[in-house]
């Protein structure tokens, strides 16, 4: 895993851990080489996640549509700033340049990314990793639902399998590298 994209919120949310786990994973991400791609902001989840690996000396490469630098503040201190037209090649800029991928806590617009790496990955445009950071049991209810919609006959048992799931950053990271 050389780079791994990250789908996060564009808020804090209210947890104050929801910040201090994305921090840990953050400092994981630098300790072990791993650049990260994100949507390029400064803000929320999003910002804390590129503060922390720029602090401990990592890489972070952001992508962002122009027609958002006004909505999202542009991080001005990533290592590597790529700007692109719309959402859909931000979207297809960060899956070309990840190894993997994981969610951390966001709002719509982080699960709608989780979920079209998901299909993505279900329809065989890639075999990359997707990972879930469980921080504070925020994707329990989005696995409950893929259980429902197996037990339902809409997901086979095989596609849950392309999820990985943890709230603990070190064992996330490690199941990202020997899937």
């Amino acid at each position: 895993m050389k780079r791994i994209s990250v789908f996060a919120g564009s808020s804090a949310g209210n947890d104050p851990e929801f910040t201090e786990k994305t921090r840990i994973l953050g400092k994981a991400f630098a300790e072990k080489n791993i650049e990260l791609v994100y949507g390029g902001a400064k803000s929320g989840l999003m910002g804390v996640m590129a503060d922390t690996i720029l602090e401990h000396g990592g890489q972070v490469t952001g992508i962002m549509p122009t027609p958002l630098f006004e909505k999202e503040i542009v991080h001005p201190g990533v290592t590597t700033f790529i700007e692109v037209d719309t959402m859909h090649q931000r979207k297809e800029k960060m899956s070309e340049l990840a190894d993997g991928f994981i969610a951390l806590p966001g709002g719509f617009g982080t699960l709608e990314e989780l979920f079209e790496t998901i299909t993505w990955a279900q329809i065989g445009l890639h075999e990359k990793p997707v990972g879930l950071f469980n921080i504070q049991g925020y994707y329990s209810p989005v696995l409950e639902l893929m259980d429902h919609a197996i037990e339902a006959g809409f997901v086979s048992p095989e596609s849950r399998m392309i999820l990985l799931e943890s709230s603990d950053a070190h064992d996330l990271l490690s199941l990202l590298e020997n899937k």
